[in-house]
């Protein structure tokens, strides 16, 4: 791990301690660098804490104080933090069931829920029970136990139809020009690519790794290859491509 990243994560659970005391059972590091592919300027930190139980609202609004950026400055383009209830963690439930969500950074909106009935329906609630599945795989333990023993996996069902709701939602945002290269569209397409390795084999890749993985395995979509070389500074897909392939993943998660 970067060594600024490192200390900024050891910093980060030392404030939610601080703020938390023995109600903070758990911290895991997930995303990018859970799954072993953080880029330095490239990748948000995503990390999730774990309460004993629920907190109150002074804890709550306590906790952002210490973790925003002006506060605890994040020396990746942001932080993606969400805390959840240790009962919550475990129940392997598809419903957001978080605490509090926190976004901040130098380059990322800042984002501050306090209840998942605040969150916005628009912005997506499929993808609390998602991390989560990435984490009972992949993350990584920053303090307390495995991962893998506090939270519990999506049942099959519930994992395939948040992937449906993760794609039906990227194909709903506004549409890039369809005829040319268009910023952003290798993460939607290695992100559906992610998905089809998940539905596919039965587990969590990074993006790339993930595109990857579909093209040793001879997927014929040329719009692959164009995304993971887009990681490297390549042209990225055209909006018509990335989309057409966003729509292919659906239709084969969705059967």
């Amino acid at each position: 791990m970067h060594s600024d990243l490192q200390r900024y994560l050891d910093d980060l659970v030392t404030a939610a301690r601080d703020v938390l005391g023995t109600d903070l059972v758990g911290a895991y590091a997930a995303g990018s660098v859970g799954l072993g592919a953080y880029q330095p300027g490239r990748s948000d930190v995503d990390v999730a804490l774990l309460s004993a139980g629920p907190l109150s609202t002074d804890a709550k609004q306590a906790l952002v104080a210490r973790l925003r950026h002006e506060a605890l400055p994040c020396p990746a383009r942001g932080l993606e933090l969400v805390c959840y209830d240790r009962a919550v963690a475990a129940s392997g439930t598809p419903e957001p069931g978080f605490e509090v969500e926190l976004n901040t950074g130098a380059d990322m909106p800042f984002r501050r829920t306090l209840d998942p009935a605040d969150r916005p329906v628009v912005d997506g609630r499929f993808w609390y029970g998602l991390d989560r599945s990435i984490l009972h795989q992949s993350g990584l333990a920053l303090l307390g136990p495995p991962a893998g023993e506090v939270f519990a996996d999506l049942a099959p069902a519930d994992l395939r139809r948040l992937l449906i709701e993760a794609l039906t939602w990227w194909l709903a945002l506004p549409a890039p020009p369809a005829d040319q290269p268009a910023p952003g569209t290798e993460d939607a397409v290695l992100g559906a690519c992610r998905s089809l390795v998940r539905h596919r084999d039965g587990s969590w890749l990074a993006k790339t790794a993930a595109g990857q993985r579909l093209i040793d395995a001879g997927d014929p979509a040329e719009v692959i290859r164009q995304a993971v070389a887009a990681r490297h500074g390549g042209p990225p897909p055209t909006g018509a491509q990335a989309r057409a392939f966003q729509q292919r993943v659906r239709d084969e998660i969705a059967g």
